[in-house]
């Protein structure tokens, strides 16, 4: 892994973006993530720079996304690609897993214990523990003893949460389906993310011999790492000056 040197963009680039962990710092709660005001204009700046190929790949359902980043308008995977907000701006979906009994298990030990967080989906289920961390083990218990009778769901764990989907879905396809139509198709991926749930992102890119960047500490398969989401934050403003230079340079 290269922790030092900077990867670079270049306009030949197609960027995908994790949203918690890594363009916005983790929070207790989901709903009290904090964007900061500096990233929304370094994104639209990547975006034209890199005609459009700039997307977020995230675990949260697209109305919340699309709240964060208002009024920039991107194209995205939500809910690990269970719904997708295209380029031209259609949103798709796939196939809704039944989740009844994983909903219910969920809420039933939200319900006993105040500091967990359900969180609903469409297409999942999430069980927040980070304001409860001594209830890691019971959380997971309860979470695999739901999805054990039924293949077709999938357990990721996560920074503090625990998230059932379906078993077709996942980040990795999520991207995989972006660079195979424009603007993406032809260009060099680069994914960065923070998780867990990140990793299938970055062997599918790394596969395409573009380039994974992991967020801060824990074992990854991506080949660059920095060191939190504000150094991300950093790395993104200094590509978008570097892209705009050189598009500067080339007119004159």
């Amino acid at each position: 892994m290269n922790q030092n040197m900077d990867p670079v963009l270049d306009r030949s680039s197609a960027l995908f973006l994790d949203f918690d962990g890594t363009l916005a710092d983790i929070a207790p709660r989901p709903d009290a993530v904090q964007v900061d005001p500096d990233l929304l204009p370094v994104l639209e700046r990547l975006h034209h720079a890199l005609s459009g190929a700039v997307a977020i790949i995230t675990g949260r359902v697209h109305t919340e996304i699309e709240q964060f980043l208002h009024p920039l308008s991107l194209p995205g995977a939500y809910e690990h690609g269970a719904a997708q907000r295209h380029a031209g701006g259609e949103l798709t979906r796939r196939p809704e897993p039944r989740l009844d009994a994983v909903r219910a298990a969920a809420q039933t030990m939200a319900d006993r214990h105040p500091g967990l967080v359900v969180e609903q989906k469409a297409s999942g289920v999430s069980l927040h523990y980070r304001q409860a961390p001594e209830l890691q083990q019971a959380c997971t218990q309860i979470m695999t003893e739901a999805v054990r009778q039924d293949s077709q769901l999938q357990l990721l764990h996560g920074k503090a949460v625990l998230e059932v989907k379906s078993a077709h879905i996942g980040k990795g396809k999520a991207i995989e389906a972006f660079m195979a139509a424009p603007p993406f198709s032809g260009r060099r991926p680069v994914f960065a993310g923070d998780d867990v749930t990140d990793e299938a992102g970055f062997e599918v890119v790394q596969l395409e011999g573009g380039v994974a960047i992991k967020v801060g500490d824990g074992p990854t398969a991506a080949q660059h790492r920095l060191t939190s989401p504000e150094a991300l934050r950093q790395w993104l403003r200094r590509q978008a000056d570097r892209l705009e230079q050189e598009e500067d340079e080339e007119q004159r």
